[in-house]
């Protein structure tokens, strides 16, 4: 104690020093907690930051600055508009529908007649369409995921856009950083060897200017001759998808739409794409489409760091207030905000039938923690809660008879308001009744889930669970 006090009388640039750096952690700490409010983040990850903060500052601000930013404010300004003048672009006709309005005053283009859609109910369905889309592609192809594993599947996809780039095809495909981190380099040479190109969507480590340790790109889209194109929440690996049916493959799903709704996907990738590598893409012409027997509606939106507001999250919310019927969730990760809980919670009082699909436990201890409480409130309001033995990754909202959603999109805070999202709105009885069945069968093999009171450790750590959740 003694060699310190005279460490600070003989030297008084180490107490300068020390001052200043107290001064200066303060001043940052101040800086993040008002940053924080400005964010206008759900309460619980406000409080969850300012505790991590105010507490800890020594790990928050690291954490904060690494993984708090929630839009991406300078950057994005460098991004296109994902959909420049959509509000101006001729509408269908008038569809009894929030969603619809919700979704086009957020700047997502209107609702496209004359699709075709097909819904992809497994991994072996879903690897066998892909492999077809691209085989038969006679101009470009587009791909974007947020993995794409270094395994059987992973490479017999490589090899298939290799084999399109040699024989002239346009190939792009784009890779999440983080989520590819083990792939976007050499396992994917073939492609550039054989002239297609690869682009990397925001390196991790801050040594280039488009950089975040936080914001995803956990879009799945795939454009085929810009009138083709897949959507949902399957990855570009084994568990995902594959040649051969796999019983411990994980249970998801996709769609594919053939019509001028395949064109919003294609100005979607086109702005993922520019970002990602600087390079512009032309616009995808007008397709030529015919109304026939299987003519859908379907309306695409985006979310993520990119938009201005929260587009699939304000629809879902607004889906649920005006359903009359039904709610029907299919989520790996059931981690909702306070206000979508409290809607859920409240048409199931009503009378609704609410239903959540889940995984009886996911690959992910914390969210199924963290979703306890939540379950265990619905089913007191009356909801019903279905645990399947096998994981799910499928993405899927029904909305009475006349609302399905397929994309990317899971019931929790880094999907709703982190990620870069798509969803795929259906305005159609047909699929409806598609998705319907597929979801019966999947209740049909699920089992109640133990809603018991949890013992004093799990609710403790549940407790902690909720309180971590909302920051990851």
């Amino acid at each position: 104690m003694s060699h310190l006090f005279e460490l600070t009388i003989t030297n008084p640039l180490w107490w300068i020093g020390s001052h200043f750096l107290m001064v200066a952690g303060f001043g940052l700490c101040a800086f993040l907690v008002a940053r924080v409010f400005r964010e206008h983040r759900t309460a619980p990850v406000t409080f969850a930051w300012l505790l991590a903060i105010v507490l800890i500052p020594y790990v928050g601000v690291p954490l904060y600055l690494l993984f708090g930013g929630r839009k991406l404010r300078g950057v994005a300004q460098h991004k296109p508009t994902l959909f420049p003048n959509a509000s101006a672009e001729p509408h269908p006709g008038r569809i009894d529908s929030t969603v619809e309005r919700v979704l086009t005053t957020a700047g997502m283009p209107p609702p496209r007649a004359h699709n075709r859609v097909e819904f992809l109910g497994d991994g072996q369905a879903a690897y066998r369409s892909l492999v077809s889309l691209v085989t038969e592609a006679q101009r470009s192809v587009h791909l974007m995921t947020f993995i794409l594993g270094a395994d059987d599947t992973g490479r017999s996809i490589v090899e298939l856009l290799a084999r399109k780039a040699r024989a002239g095809v346009e190939v792009r495909l784009l890779l999440d950083a983080l989520g590819c981190f083990r792939t976007y380099g050499r396992f994917v040479d073939p492609i550039r060897s054989a002239g297609g190109q690869v682009g990397v969507f925001m390196p991790v480590l801050p040594l280039r200017r488009k950089w975040s340790a936080n914001l995803r790109n956990h879009r799945k889209v795939l454009v085929v001759d810009d009138n083709t194109a897949v959507v949902g929440g399957m990855n570009l690996a084994n568990e995902y998808l594959g040649p051969e049916a796999d019983p411990t493959r994980w249970i998801d799903t996709g769609a594919v739409i053939a019509g001028p709704a395949a064109r919003d996907l294609e100005r979607l990738f086109a702005s993922d794409w520019n970002f990602a590598t600087g390079e512009t893409l032309p616009p995808p012409p007008a397709p030529a489409a015919t109304l026939g027997d299987d003519d859908e509606l379907v309306q695409i939106a985006a979310s993520g760091p990119d938009t201005p507001r929260d587009p699939i999250y304000e629809a879902m919310f607004s889906a649920t207030m005006d359903a009359q019927e039904r709610i029907w969730l299919v989520t790996p990760y059931f981690v909702p905000d306070e206000t979508l809980f409290k809607a859920l919670a409240l048409q199931s009082r009503l009378g609704v039938d609410v239903r959540i699909i889940i995984p009886a436990r996911s690959n992910h201890l914390l969210a199924d923690l963290a979703r306890g409480q939540f379950l265990r409130d619905l089913a007191a309001e009356g909801a019903k809660i279905h645990a399947c033995p096998r994981m799910i990754h499928a993405k899927l909202m029904l909305f009475d008879k006349r609302l399905a959603v397929v994309g990317s999109a899971n019931v929790d805070a880094r999907s709703m308001y982190l990620n870069f999202e798509v969803a795929a709105t259906v305005y159609s009885p047909r699929t409806v009744g598609v998705i319907e069945r597929w979801i019966h069968a999947r209740i049909a093999e699920s089992h109640p889930l133990n809603l018991a009171a949890p013992s004093l450790a799990r609710g403790a750590a549940e407790s902690l669970a909720s309180l971590v959740a909302p920051l990851l």
